[in-house]
């Protein structure tokens, strides 16, 4: 079972929601510049919050900035957007699997454990 057999994005915003958003390594803060086409000062006046040595895409109204009925930056998006929702932890744990499961409708209704870790296995 590949992925394209358990899981479909959706665009639906559901991993955007949030207070915070992910934070952008060095190549997530080149990518995002380059397909918004500005320079990276730009970008980051315009769009990024930084605390420290974290920098991470700012919210709009319990989004992130580049939600708006889907991503506007897909092609351009950080590695974290791009691997979510099939994340390591849920590997790990069934409860983990089960609460990102239940939280993303892109996943196929009735999906187990089971058949995701082998599944995930095969990739």
């Amino acid at each position: 079972m590949s992925e394209s057999n358990f899981f479909a994005c959706r665009q639906c915003g559901y991993c955007c929601q949030g207070e915070t958003t992910v934070s952008l390594d060095q190549a997530d803060q080149e990518r995002l510049s380059a397909h918004l086409g500005l320079p990276f000062a730009e970008v980051k006046a315009r769009y990024l919050r930084v605390t420290g040595k974290t920098v991470q895409m700012k919210t709009v109204d319990g989004h992130c900035i580049f939600y708006d009925n889907g991503c506007t930056v897909h092609e351009g998006k950080p590695w974290r957007c791009r691997q979510w929702p099939l994340h390591p932890s849920m590997l790990a744990d069934s409860s983990n699997f089960e609460t990102i499961r239940n939280s993303c409708p892109g996943f196929k209704t009735g999906l187990t454990y089971e058949e995701f870790r082998l599944a995930m296995s095969k990739d």
